[in-house]
């Protein structure tokens, strides 16, 4: 899908005619194809692999936009959108993450962030989200995600919260250790 030819409501005129874009993820061959992608569709690219090298290039110059991994090696993408939105409060962050729930997109939003997607996000949605307006209607998603597979992202995502010990994650969750074992040894479902 070519968003291009797209109309969307104008944004403010700041942003309009600026298209600076930072993106901060560790997935290096992730960051350079989405990268890559971006470039074609008019915006300036610059590329952080961490929360620290995300913070200097907000420091050096904050960008119109912004496309930040929610967890990186090195902390929390969180702290890249806060300092965005400190340098430059009208700028619009997007939040991606693999761990996706409703608590983790709340904080992202009350940090700052415009959206969030779950990977594996394409360069269309995040141009779409990125140029949304605040009082634009996202719509239903094409292929939401079946109830099965948000309970194991909410299951997936304790287990990394607990440093992947099952016996906490299981008393955490209200769940046998054994039944837990058994979802964990499992493929996530579609």
């Amino acid at each position: 899908m070519d968003l291009s030819t797209e109309t969307t409501a104008p944004l403010d005129d700041g942003l309009a005619t600026e298209r600076t874009l930072l993106l901060v993820d560790d997935d290096k061959p992730f960051l350079t194809r989405l990268g890559r992608a971006m470039e074609t569709r008019g915006f300036e690219v610059r590329l952080a692999g961490s929360v620290a090298e995300g913070l200097m290039e907000v420091r050096k110059s904050a960008p119109a936009f912004a496309v930040v991994d929610m967890r990186l090696e090195d902390g929390n993408g969180l702290d890249v959108v806060s300092a965005l939105r400190e340098a430059r409060p009208e700028a619009r962050a997007v939040v991606l993450t693999g761990y996706g729930n409703i608590a983790t997109a709340v904080s992202a939003v009350k940090m700052g962030a415009t959206d969030y997607l779950a990977k594996p996000a394409d360069a269309d949605m995040v141009e779409k989200a990125l140029l949304q307006t605040e009082d634009g209607d996202m719509g239903l998603p094409e292929n939401p995600m079946s109830a099965d597979r948000v309970r194991w992202e909410h299951i997936q995502r304790v287990y990394e919260m607990c440093d992947r010990n099952v016996s906490e994650t299981a008393r955490r969750l209200n769940m046998h250790r054994r039944t837990l074992q058994r979802i964990l040894a499992k493929r996530a479902p579609r």
